[in-house]
């Protein structure tokens, strides 16, 4: 309580200004419980008959008024998270940084928050920053109004009521949902300086809702993007994920690119692009991209590791011939390659190793896709990245006849009946070799494993 009062006395305007909210009865707008999560009401309401200050906001409501599917069902609430834990036996509270309760019902989760207040206190024992400016721990609580304000964008920080049905919006939310514009609640530079993801989350909400960025809001990201180099590898690895998986891969990799953030996040593959003179590169991410986002409205699988193997495939390219041109087998010069680039990835977005273990798969099946003979067909149908490593060679086919042919030869073997299966692999066995081959024999080297690779594939 006393830490309250002082900050009200001494923190400035922004706790010394009260602001009255825009009051949204039930009947003028869209949100509905019909639409939400039942275990997410739940909560509300035993949080409400507990006594406590209860509101859904975030993503959930947003969607809700864009007409959208909501997925994600968060609450803010005055109940600290020793509170809620109380309340709740199916209760765990996770995080340091940000001290967040977690209600589980089976798979669905439930995130609760309590109200936070601003931190410009930086002395503040709950609130710590780093000498970058980057909040590194924000646990000081507040009141509805002063977490309103420090939420990241306008369109994430409406409140539902279950009380009484109405939304609560303290700073301009409603609007900005009209104007079909993306903004951030503050000055702009210091949110991005206390929080730099938060200029990937500009991005991949701007691309999944079709939201331009405010000019405000979008000014400074060039300039402060360099700041994501300071961010946890492993978080950037999550956001990488929310970035491509999210069904808008292909605009949201043009306005990383438009934004100059890209080169801070995959600086081998900007290297690459640069280096693309038919632009042939380009041409291959694009269609990933596309690949990508088409499978998912499908409700196809897809994995990250797919995308991170099409961004590093001409780094990795590049690599290999500069090792093979030292000397170095073609064999032995892809694997340190290979090894090299992703390391280097690593230091900026934390791979996982389940996944680098797949990009590995997907680049060494391409050579064996390419260099078919007969007594190799079966393995590799049978092999479990066969698919991916199949659909990233299509990729790769482009504009490359001979690739191409290869590729429709994949194709048509596994539209075929047993029959047609074993009089395509007999004809193999009766071509030439660069007619079967992607891969031009290397005459260097007596051992017929190493194969030269292509350049620009």
């Amino acid at each position: 309580m006393i830490t309250k009062i002082w900050r009200r006395i001494f923190n400035g305007k922004n706790s010394q200004e009260t602001h009255e909210p825009e009051i949204i009865p039930r009947e003028q707008h869209s949100v509905s419980r019909g639409k939400m999560s039942k275990n997410a009401v739940k909560v509300l309401h035993r949080l409400n008959n507990a006594g406590y200050q209860a509101y859904l906001v975030g993503g959930g409501v947003r969607d809700m008024l864009l007409d959208l599917s909501p997925k994600d069902f968060d609450i803010a609430t005055d109940a600290t998270p020793e509170e809620v834990l109380k309340l709740f036996k199916n209760c765990r509270l996770i995080g340091r940084r940000f001290r967040l309760a977690h209600i589980l019902f089976g798979r669905e989760i439930i995130e609760v928050a309590t109200f936070r207040a601003g931190h410009e206190e930086s002395h503040h024992a709950h609130a710590k920053t780093n000498a970058q400016g980057l909040l590194v721990r924000d646990n000081v609580y507040g009141n509805l109004e002063e977490d309103a304000f420090r939420r990241d964008f306008t369109v994430n920080a409406i409140y539902y009521s279950a009380q009484d049905y109405t939304l609560i919006d303290y700073v301009g939310g409603m609007d900005d949902l009209d104007k079909k514009q993306l903004r951030l609640i503050g000055d702009a530079v210091t949110r991005y300086r206390e929080d730099p993801v938060r200029i990937l989350r500009a991005i991949r909400l701007s691309a999944k809702l079709d939201l331009s960025i405010e000019p405000s809001t979008a000014e400074p990201i060039a300039e402060l993007s360099e700041m994501l180099e300071h961010v946890s590898p492993a978080r950037l690895w999550d956001e990488s994920s929310k970035l491509f998986l999210a069904g808008h891969a292909r605009k949201t990799w043009e306005q990383l690119v438009d934004f100059d953030v890209a080169p801070h996040l995959f600086k081998a593959t900007t290297n690459a692009l640069n280096q693309d003179s038919d632009g042939s590169f380009r041409l291959f991410i694009d269609a990933a991209l596309k690949s990508t986002d088409n499978r998912i409205a499908q409700k196809m699988p897809v994995t990250p590791a797919f995308l991170f193997a099409v961004f590093l495939w001409h780094p990795l390219q590049l690599h290999t011939q500069q090792l093979i041109r030292k000397g170095m087998a073609p064999y032995e010069a892809s694997q340190k390659a290979a090894n090299k680039i992703l390391e280097k990835q690593r230091q900026t977005i934390a791979i996982p190793k389940r996944f680098s273990m797949v990009v590995r798969e997907i680049w060494g099946l391409q050579p064996r896709l390419s260099n078919r003979r007969k007594r190799n067909i079966d393995s590799l149908i049978q092999h479990p990245r066969f698919r991916a490593a199949y659909d990233f060679l299509c990729l790769r086919a482009g504009n490359d006849q001979q690739l191409s042919e290869i590729a429709n030869w994949w194709t048509e073997f596994q539209d075929s009946d047993d029959s047609k299966k074993s009089q395509m692999v007999n004809l193999l066995s009766k071509q030439p070799r660069n007619k079967r081959s992607g891969d031009k024999p290397n005459r260097r080297t007596k051992n017929r494993r190493y194969r030269k690779p292509k350049n620009n594939q």
